[in-house]
């Protein structure tokens, strides 16, 4: 991924509304929230929708909101006979706001320093409708946490890349900015309102373009998070998330489909090979050359994006990660999920 960030810090540019939707999430606004409010930028806002909360998260904003006068709160009751879901909530957030600008993130994520939004900000220049970043999970001794960073990080250098050759089919809602003109020049998310997913992957494949989608990856933008550390939590999150995949465009979910597929069948057919002695030796010579073709490639790429630590795990979790896409693809098709929290 052929990509140098501005070291110096750029001077502050537009002015920013900061958009989180928060569902009982009055621990991390506690823990997270003050931090966004501190960030080393001189125009902005922050939007928090306390989207049908039952803690007390309602408490904790007004706690907030007496020590900084930039956070504005909007507050969404549960009716009865409507459910509301996050691209409701994103809509409402998005109308309070009062800047053109828009920056995501989500009520459990941190930015890395206090220069996020300044960098992030920087990037809306000339034609720039859509800002992508990154957002990596937090390394802990989880024995799931190392696949669950492997994961994003493919992912990651996936959509980062198609986005440098001018071919975005997605971001990430943690690490995400958009122009409000944008959003309702595209109607919002009607186009996939009856999804509960795709408030950032749909909306970006949707309305990308070359011209008016750019990247940003200096360490300091990086938004951490906690990754999930049961099978259960882990399970329904990849459920929610892969299955808007089949809403992508054409182009983007054939390019995927084949990637999937290609690699899984890459490691089949490696199996196969061992199993009924043909050309055993031929077989582990491809492989071999794969990974190190593949520790070449990477090494320098994991470490830029913090998970230098992982290099090493390519020969186990490149297999791995083949068979979860192939898995949770076929999952996300023929199962709905009905609840984004």
């Amino acid at each position: 991924m052929r990509y140098s960030p501005q070291n110096a810090i750029p001077a502050p540019s537009v002015p920013i509304s900061v958009i989180i939707s928060a569902r009982n999430e009055a621990r991390n606004l506690t823990q997270n929230l003050p931090y966004i409010l501190q960030q080393n930028y001189p125009d902005y806002e922050v939007v928090v929708i306390n989207d049908c909360s039952s803690d007390n998260s309602d408490e904790v904003l007004q706690d907030i909101q007496r020590e900084f006068a930039h956070l504005k709160v909007v507050t969404i009751t549960e009716h009865v006979r409507f459910k509301t879901g996050k691209k409701f909530a994103l809509t409402l957030g998005i109308k309070a706001a009062k800047n053109e600008h828009l920056l995501f993130t989500d009520a459990d994520c941190k930015p890395a320093t206090l220069n996020w939004i300044t960098r992030m900000a920087a990037k809306f220049t000339g034609s720039t409708q859509i800002v992508l970043g990154y957002s990596p999970y937090t390394r802990t001794g989880n024995f799931l946490n190392p696949f669950i960073r492997f994961e994003t990080l493919k992912t990651a250098l996936n959509y980062l890349s198609a986005a440098l050759s001018g071919n975005a089919y997605m971001g990430i809602g943690r690490n995400l900015a958009y122009t409000k003109s944008l959003f309702f020049g595209a109607k919002g998310f009607a186009a996939h309102m009856h999804v509960i997913s795709g408030d950032d992957d749909l909306f970006v494949n949707q309305n990308s373009t070359p011209e008016n989608t750019v990247i940003e990856i200096h360490p300091d933008t990086f938004i951490y998070t906690d990754a999930k550390t049961t099978l259960g939590g882990w399970f329904r999150q990849k459920k929610r998330h892969m299955g808007v995949g089949k809403l992508y465009k054409n182009i983007h979910r054939r390019a995927l489909s084949f990637d999937a597929v290609s690699g899984f069948l890459f490691y089949v057919l490696f199996i196969l090979c061992l199993v009924f002695k043909f050309e055993p030796l031929l077989a582990i010579g491809v492989v071999v050359f794969r990974l190190a073709l593949q520790l070449i490639i990477y090494s320098k790429v994991f470490k830029r994006l913090a998970c230098g630590d992982l290099v090493w795990s390519l020969p186990f979790f490149d297999m791995i990660y083949y068979i979860y896409l192939n898995v949770f693809g076929l999952i996300g098709t023929f199962i709905k999920t009905t609840r984004w929290k």
